[in-house]
């Protein structure tokens, strides 16, 4: 339990001074220069926050945990306005002040810097969980799901966004950066194992998966063809990950990040 809290105020300290070793700050530079070229020129973030917009769906009779939201994610302030009850919570109590103050003018809001695994964490009863870029951060997804499932009522859902790491490539890659990454102990990107576990918890109703055949995309920039040509191309690859990410498993662990839309089992 203390290694457990030690790691918790690591991961907390980590998130409000932002304190990256060399190396770490040298893989977020290429990683976010890399992916945010390719979420721009295929219009990546607005696509998925019209899906999980969709997902959603009203909001109006639910009560939502916004689960590491940080100082609010793109879809914290809708979730707020809309839910009947709304909590987020998150490690960091700086964000989280930053967020209640943004969030003050709805009476049914309620902000906690708090661990999501901690007992003092009282909170349940939960129609939805959103969860972006959260799920990936707990090492012990047996642990996680069932807490999740505990903090559920009937049917509920959750909706997550997280990496994978199921790409020969990209397992390779971050195989030979975790030695010296500043955050290792905090970040597990998907496993097949991983997403099998959610799967045999959960009901997906729905999952996307982008970045596959697209991740690519920067092999084609110094090929001597138009500009055009090579839109089309990133296009076509990434209406292609996709569409079949939704039904394919191999396509979809070929892909760099997942997003699912999970409803509770019924409980027998």
């Amino acid at each position: 339990m203390a290694a457990g809290n030690e790691m918790i105020k690591r991961q907390k300290a980590f998130y409000e001074n932002q304190k990256k070793n060399l190396v770490t700050r040298f893989w977020y530079f290429i990683r976010n220069k890399t992916l945010n070229s390719f979420r721009k020129e295929l219009g990546l973030e607005k696509e998925i926050h019209q899906l999980h917009l969709d997902w959603l769906g009203d909001l109006k009779n639910k009560k939502v945990l916004d689960l590491g939201c940080y100082e609010g994610n793109s879809l914290s302030f809708h979730l707020a306005k809309n839910s009947k009850e709304y909590v987020g919570i998150d490690l960091s109590e700086k964000a989280i002040k930053s967020l209640g103050k943004r969030l003050n003018k709805f009476p049914h809001a309620r902000v906690y810097a708090i661990d999501f695994l901690s007992d003092n964490f009282k909170e349940k009863d939960f129609d939805l969980i959103y969860a972006y870029g959260v799920l990936h951060h707990f090492k012990d997804t047996d642990k996680l799901i069932n807490k999740l499932k505990e903090k559920l009522k009937p049917n509920a859902k959750i909706i997550s966004y997280d990496p994978l790491s199921t790409s020969l490539p990209v397992k390779t890659i971050r195989n030979l950066y975790r030695p010296f990454q500043s955050d290792k102990d905090w970040e597990w990107p998907f496993s097949k194992k991983v997403y099998y576990k959610y799967a045999e918890n959960f009901e997906i109703l729905d999952r996307r998966a982008v970045l596959g055949k697209t991740k690519w995309l920067f092999l084609i920039n110094g090929l001597p063809i138009s500009a055009e040509k090579k839109s089309t191309l990133s296009k076509k690859w990434h209406h292609r990950d996709i569409s079949f990410s939704k039904e394919n498993d191999a396509h979809m662990f070929q892909c760099m990040q997942l997003t699912m839309l999970m409803q509770l089992k019924n409980r027998l």
